[in-house]
């Protein structure tokens, strides 16, 4: 009778599941970005405080999440729909930052055509790399929040 009152958890458990792994390459693509755009001066009244509050809200956040998962201490009932919530709400701030960057870019590059500066095109191939690594951390946060949602409908 114990045994048919036992409900299995849908939560992730152990290194060898997929959820570490998302995790980990989360942080890698997340703190590249926030790296990248770190590396440059930001200038006063500049977008990209958005995209670094994003990149680190993100970093620091799916690393203490990790830490729960990695400590099981994600067994209650409201673990699925927390994760499902944070994956979503990642989702929506990295789309959102990943599009600013973009457009800093691009007005960064049209600033190159009109004035052929080493420094401006080293800034110009560096927010180009942190765009590329942004996208890369949206898809997975999508993919993340994909799975969650899954996870979510299974508890």
């Amino acid at each position: 009778l114990n045994n048919s009152l036992q409900v299995k958890s849908s939560q992730p458990k152990g290194l060898l599941s997929l959820y570490p792994i998302l995790c980990v390459t989360l942080q890698v693509f997340g703190g590249l970005v926030w790296i990248l755009v770190a590396s440059t001066k930001v200038q006063d009244q500049n977008p990209l405080g958005w995209v670094m509050f994003v990149s680190v809200f993100c970093f620091v956040m799916t690393t203490l999440w990790f830490f729960i998962f990695l400590c099981g201490g994600n067994q209650s009932s409201i673990w699925p729909s927390l994760d499902a919530g944070y994956h979503f709400v990642a989702v929506v701030f990295f789309l959102s930052a990943s599009v600013v960057l973009a457009y800093i870019t691009i007005w960064l590059g049209e600033a190159y055509k009109n004035l052929p500066d080493p420094q401006v095109l080293k800034v110009y191939q560096l927010y180009i790399s942190a765009v590329v690594m942004s996208y890369v951390a949206t898809l997975l946060y999508f993919l993340h929040a994909i799975f969650s949602a899954l996870r979510w409908k299974r508890s």
